[in-house]
């Protein structure tokens, strides 16, 4: 479960370091000569009041904010009376060293003007306003200095590398990114020439030129052995299709690591080098390492569960979007963590959501009425279940390389007690009528994939309703809690029996006490067929440290993994 990797997955921001605007890729020519203008950032967006100008002058940042409705020359006059003075206090400062009596003399007035686009179009009459004024290609002339105005251009708003670097483990970096494309941008890895394993001295080591030595590209690295001991720099251009903004680089602040050598996956990885190709779907439904787990499965659907939410937002979401993967979360009620879906967005597109709390729909919605009649017989039980913050999460995905085609993907996490089997039973008779409206309504005729911790055993009440479509009232989970919260009733399934993909394996999860399959990806056979279900690690490997989590599989539960194809 994903609650053991919480600690390991929130990233702290990391140093963010601007590049020297002669590397600026795509700046404009200056009007004269070969040399490249600097650049002149200006945020403007329509409904906000106030817009940004930065510049570099004279080896400082300058950063003004200025109302969008305010007339142009008053920005230049401000830019003008600013440089001068400055230059009046250093002045005085060089007199004041020199023994010198300062002058009352005023510094000349810097010449500022905006020239229309590439400065071919003229002067800017400063009556202008400042929202029509700051158009992109337009030049700014500071003195002699001349400037390029990228106006909302492509901007990384946030850029950091990963606390811990292993060998053989991906680096992502968690990037977000303002008028750009982050499948358009550009990056390249490089590895520091000399080993610096202190985290101190990397903090203020200068990131020098020469120090580095490019090792890769892609937005995705993957350090090896030889990199131990040595800083990664992240050189990243953002980008929207052939329009540039400003470089950024990265410096990790400790050095690569070892790793803790083969994990439970790595042999798993040899049945998934590739992506599988359509119409083949792979699930990849439980990370446990993430980053180097799906480096080497390359799913297209993952379903994930007790995924804390800011786990969600600040690691698995640009992961996995480095990998090409878009994701939705369901927070439980009142709760810190939820339900996590990824989908490969170059094979599905998100039509719908119909995420719900089961038993507020139980509680609520006509649809329920039935089985909550049933259950009121109860009252103890009634209230158990009502009580649990258990909640289904429902997405309908199109195949976009054929459109009239949809999927129902379910994810869930049952209640956990082991004596709840019939407070589980009323969650899944409540999820899958529910699922049965969702695809009626919405998507008549769409497969149905529900993945989750069912917290059931292949012996277990939940598992003939899946597999068999009803569960008779004899079945002793009716009566887990015992007899003071018993209620047995035959429960049916809207759906016809479902398929278990991945089997009944002799377990999903292994800790210390306890072990036992209680982990499914449900299809529906007469839609899809299995192609193939990744090998579980064997015993031996699940154990060689006891149980789970491990320094190898930092989760209690293992990963199901399978191929399916859509029946034709």
């Amino acid at each position: 479960m994903l609650s053991h990797l919480s600690a390991a997955l929130l990233l702290p921001p990391r140093r963010l370091l601007s590049s020297s605007p002669r590397t600026l890729t795509g700046a404009c020519s200056l009007l004269r000569g070969s040399r490249r203008m600097e650049p002149a950032v200006v945020r403007c967006l329509p409904g906000e009041p106030k817009l940004t100008i930065s510049f570099r002058l004279d080896g400082s940042n300058k950063h003004m904010l200025r109302d969008q409705d305010e007339a142009l020359g008053k920005v230049l006059s401000r830019i003008s009376n600013n440089i001068a003075k400055g230059q009046g206090k250093a002045k005085k400062k060089t007199k004041r060293i020199k023994g010198q009596q300062p002058s009352c003399e005023a510094p000349e007035p810097t010449v500022v003007k905006l020239y229309c686009g590439g400065g071919g179009g003229g002067e800017v009459a400063d009556t202008v306003l400042n929202s029509e004024a700051w158009q992109d290609g337009a030049v700014l002339q500071v003195g002699d200095v001349k400037y390029s105005v990228q106006r909302n251009a492509p901007t990384f708003t946030n850029a950091e590398l990963p606390a811990s670097l292993m060998a053989e483990f991906p680096v992502c970096p968690n990037l977000e990114l303002e008028f750009g494309n982050l499948q358009d941008c550009e990056f390249t890895w490089h590895k520091e020439n000399t080993p610096n394993t202190s985290p101190e001295a990397a903090a203020e080591a200068p990131a020098e030129d020469g120090g580095w030595t490019e090792v890769g590209c892609g937005r995705v690295h993957v350090p090896s052995n030889q990199d131990i001991g040595h800083r990664l720099k992240l050189r990243c251009t953002p980008k929207d299709g052939e329009r540039s903004g400003q470089v950024k680089e990265l410096i990790s602040v400790g050095a690569v690591e070892a790793g803790p050598g083969v994990c439970t996956f790595d042999n798993r990885h040899a049945y998934t080098i590739k992506e599988a190709e359509w119409p083949s779907a792979r699930l990849d439904y439980r990370l446990n390492l993430i980053k180097k787990e799906l480096a080497g499965y390359n799913a297209d659907i993952i379903c994930l569960q007790e995924v804390d939410k800011a786990v969600f937002t600040d690691s698995l979401t640009p992961t996995l979007d480095a990998f090409g993967l878009d994701g939705v979360f369901r927070v439980k009620d009142k709760q810190h963590e939820g339900l996590a879906t990824f989908y490969r967005r170059s094979k599905f597109k998100l039509l719908s959501q119909h995420d719900i709390m089961l038993s507020e729909a139980l509680s609520s919605e006509a649809l329920h009425s039935e089985l909550l009649e049933r259950l009121s017989v109860n009252s103890a039980l009634k209230e158990k279940t009502l009580q649990r913050s258990t909640t289904l999460q429902v997405s309908v995905l199109e195949d976009l390389n054929k459109p009239d085609r949809k999927v129902c993907v379910a994810n869930t996490h049952l209640y956990f007690h082991p004596k709840g089997g019939n407070v589980r039973l009323f969650q899944m008779g409540v999820a899958l009528k529910h699922l049965s409206h969702v695809i009626r309504e919405v998507a008549p005729g769409a497969p149905l994939i529900f993945c989750g911790d069912f917290n059931s055993l292949p012996n277990s009440g939940v598992f003939q309703l899946l597999s068999e479509a009803e569960v008779p009232q004899q079945h002793a989970d009716w009566s887990s809690s015992g007899p003071e919260e018993s209620c047995r009733m035959e429960l049916l399934s809207d759906f016809p029996p479902l398929l278990s993909a991945c089997g009944q394996p002799a377990y999903t999860n292994y800790v210390g006490g306890f072990h036992g399959c209680l982990d499914y990806i449900f299809i529906q056979p007469d839609s899809m067929q299995v192609e193939q279900v990744i090998p579980l690690p064997s015993h031996q490997e699940v154990t060689t440290y006891e149980a789970l989590p491990s320094v190898a599989h930092p989760s209690d539960h293992i990963a199901l993994v399978c191929d399916l194809r859509w029946n034709p």
